[in-house]
């Protein structure tokens, strides 16, 4: 499990969550998750990226929970949740462990939209041909991630050469060096792989201590996925409305990968391209994520005003009518079953003519 995950203060100091919990994954894996704001408030599920946590949501979740349930999770090995054996670790596992929690947290036919940057949007892509992520997905969000050619389209080592540089950038995902406590110096380096140069000190501060808090081990695992990632066809399968996020300074997964995103998805509501933001996105422009994530709760898990209470055509959650709309159908097959006295006496006059 990751360390000093919880040491940052400020806007970015995690938020004490309603209820935590344990869940149990696919195949024995414990997850830990988290549960923030009030019950039975619109859902929203989010899943954070390679080498962070449930603390790199922090200000987006201060952001949400005031009238949303916001559900998170650590990824295995990271935060609270416990490495696994080394077989463990695959885009099966990601959507295995997305699929718990979505079951575990929200309530029988209960829908969410789902967040997920960096290694988070692949675990989205990956779950996509899952049919218990159709059946509660309402919408999703893909914030700075791709699905395929990391390494070869990565600008962290900006070399020439496209096989130079997908090599280079292999050894730097499945490295194990570690990154030691958190110094100037580290932060400059981070600063530079990670985000954009207008974050702000608190946010590299905040940054730096989630990413050195991952273990080399589960850092080096998870990499290796990374450098064979091959995600396309998921993406191609994430067929709910879904908005794309992405940094235009990114250079762990520069501007190429959302806009292929944008390209592939089968229903793209669009792309937003943050100026001058690195790869945190989530760290650097909480208000944007936020605001995506609100607009996709408004546009297709909300009700409509109005709808709801005159069950103006609204199914329930599973699929059932309301009660308003079963007397609306009765009375209407009432009405086409029982004749009504015109048809009646024009059938009497056409019986009075034939006699």
């Amino acid at each position: 499990m990751s360390r000093l995950t919880h040491r940052a203060g400020g806007a970015y100091a995690p938020p004490v969550p309603r209820e935590k919990l344990m869940v149990t994954s696919a195949d024995g894996a414990r997850l830990y998750a988290e549960i923030h704001g009030p019950q039975g408030a619109p859902a929203v599920v989010l899943s954070h990226g390679w080498t962070c946590s449930t603390a790199f949501w922090a200000p987006v979740v201060r952001d949400l929970a005031a009238d949303h349930r916001v559900v998170l999770y650590d990824q295995r090995g990271h935060g609270r949740t416990p490495a696994v054996r080394p077989g463990g670790y695959g885009t099966g596992a990601l959507a295995d462990d997305l699929i718990a929690v979505l079951e575990a947290t929200l309530g029988p036919g209960e829908r969410a939209v789902l967040g997920g940057h960096s290694m988070g949007g692949m675990t989205l892509m990956a779950a996509a041909g899952r049919p218990q992520l159709r059946a509660r997905a309402a919408a999703a969000l893909l914030c700075s991630t791709g699905s395929a050619g990391l390494a070869t389209e990565s600008r962290v080592i900006p070399l020439r050469s496209p096989g130079l540089r997908r090599r280079v950038h292999r050894g730097m995902l499945g490295s194990r060096v570690p990154l030691g406590p958190v110094t100037p110096f580290g932060k400059r380096i981070l600063r530079y792989v990670t985000m954009g140069a207008g974050a702000t000190a608190e946010q590299l501060e905040a940054c730096a201590r989630i990413v050195h808090a991952c273990p080399p081990v589960v850092r080096s695992r998870w990499g290796k996925v990374l450098y064979r990632l091959e995600l396309t066809g998921g993406a191609a399968r994430l067929d709910v409305p879904t908005v794309v996020v992405a940094g235009t300074a990114d250079r762990l997964t520069p501007l190429v990968h959302a806009r292929r995103l944008a390209s592939v998805l089968p229903d793209c509501r669009g792309l937003t391209e943050l100026p001058g933001l690195g790869h945190m996105t989530p760290l650097e422009d909480p208000g944007a994520v936020a605001g995506r994530l609100r607009a996709l709760v408004q546009e297709h898990l909300a009700p409509r005003a109005g709808q709801a209470a005159a069950g103006d055509g609204v199914p329930s959650p599973q699929g059932e009518r309301t009660p308003q709309q079963k007397q609306q159908k009765q009375s209407a097959q009432s009405q086409q079953s029982e004749p009504s006295e015109q048809q009646e006496r024009q059938e009497r006059q056409k019986k009075e003519k034939a006699a």
